[in-house]
């Protein structure tokens, strides 16, 4: 965890409480940092103002230190209902120290999981969710926040813009990261070509409220747009304080490779990351091509939908929830994957890992995103949650990658049944 956070656990309960306070405990203006007594305005002359003045001001100091114990007891019950959940799953944020990567071979130390906005942000969860969400996600460690101009038509970029903005966390102690392609519905509002890149980016920083984001990334692969074009309009926004470093998503190896040589050709900035999806079912571009891209010309790999849309958390074994990803509109393609033929081979390879998360005394959802995390390159998995209950879960992933030894992943490769043939053996703790 990094310097200058405070642990949920340690905030309230912790070790450190035992050294403020009367009997070790904080009092609510000690923990939260308020006086009781706000300063008061004062007129020209230094002197409180007299009557109806000196009534206002009352009123005002009044008003103003309810607000603070008001917004202090939401922050405390918060706290404590994290302390209660916490107990019952016996988990402590003590023993889920988050790990940090290397960004590929870049200097940037990433915490190796990540939160994503897409589908929650803007659209399915509330905006007050969505804080709870990146605060719990902030104080236990996570330091990358993924967005994209298209999510929510750019709601999701603005609500995670909002909540920085409110939380007042140092921009140096977090990264964020956004997609440009789909911004729009006229042609010149899609795409990699200068113009959108520059202007997607620039409408970016302004829904976010920031001066620069960490990593811009090409959110696909732009047939209409010569690499050389891309790479340098990268390069620009890069060299203009726009961005720190550029990525890839859902590009091929050959594309990556083209547009790092390019960078090399002319003196330009390569890019540094991938985004690829990966989980259980999904693994040949992760666990084949990425790790050679890797050790050749630096490019890491930050994985997203390690639960395959909730897939691997069994909850679609007895069906469709009214609740689920799969019920919401515009996700009919994943209903009809859960009804096919893969689609259900997928489901009995899933209750028999269900089995083998129980033997680890972990969940489903802990043994999948410890799966990924596994892998040789990938120096960080994007969560997706709705809620904090599902951020805690996830985050207890981390305990159980220790337990992820050689003889148990070979034992889960027979059960898939399609482990990629040419693909080195991978192992990360």
């Amino acid at each position: 965890m990094f310097a200058g956070r405070a642990s949920v656990a340690g905030a309230a309960v912790g070790p450190s409480a035992a050294a403020g306070g009367k009997g070790g405990k904080f009092s609510v203006e000690e923990l939260y940092g308020f006086n009781k007594k706000p300063k008061v305005n004062r007129g020209n002359s230094g002197k409180m103002e007299k009557g109806d003045g000196k009534k206002d001001t009352k009123e005002k100091e009044e008003s103003a230190l309810a607000s603070q114990i008001l917004e202090a007891a939401r922050r405390l019950m918060e706290r404590r209902r994290l302390e209660i959940y916490l107990k019952e799953c016996d988990v402590t944020m003590e023993t889920s120290n988050m790990p940090y990567r290397n960004l590929g071979k870049s200097g940037l130390r990433v915490s190796c999981l990540g939160l994503g906005t897409w589908v929650t942000f803007g659209s399915q969860i509330s905006d007050e969710m969505a804080e709870s969400v990146m605060t719990v996600a902030y104080d236990s460690g996570v330091n990358l926040f993924d967005t994209a101009e298209v999510y929510a038509s750019g709601r999701a970029e603005t609500t995670l813009g909002n909540i920085l903005k409110k939380k007042g966390w140092r921009r140096s102690s977090y990264v964020v990261t956004t997609k440009i392609y789909w911004g729009g519905q006229a042609e010149t509002e899609r795409g990699l070509s200068r113009k959108h890149i520059i202007e997607g980016l620039r409408g970016s920083l302004s829904r976010l409220q920031l001066d620069y984001v960490d990593i811009v990334f090409a959110n696909r692969s732009d047939i209409n747009a010569p690499m050389e074009e891309v790479v340098r309009a990268m390069t620009f926004v890069i060299d203009q304080g726009m961005a720190m470093y550029w990525g890839t998503s859902r590009w091929n190896a050959v594309e990556i490779m083209e547009a790092y040589s390019i960078a090399r050709q002319f003196n330009l900035v390569p890019p540094v990351c991938e985004q690829a999806e990966y989980h259980y079912f999904q693994r040949d571009k992760v666990e084949l091509h990425l790790p050679e891209l890797y050790h050749k010309i630096g490019v890491g790999a930050m994985t997203w939908s390690p639960l395959a849309c909730g897939l691997l958390t069994g909850k679609y074994n007895e069906g469709v929830p009214e609740s689920s990803r799969a019920a919401m509109k515009g996700y009919a393609w994943l209903k009809e994957r859960l009804s096919s033929d893969e689609g259900k081979k997928q489901l009995s390879k899933i209750k028999e890992l269900h089995l083998l998360a129980d033997r680890l005394k972990c969940t489903a959802a802990q043994l999948a995103i410890a799966w990924c995390l596994r892998s040789e390159g990938v120096s960080s998995v994007l969560l997706g949650v709705s809620n904090t209950e599902q951020l805690l879960e996830n985050l207890g992933s981390l305990r159980v990658l220790t337990q992820l030894t050689p003889p148990l992943i070979a034992e889960m490769d027979v059960l898939l049944g399609n482990k990629p043939r040419s693909g080195k053996k991978e192992a990360r703790s």
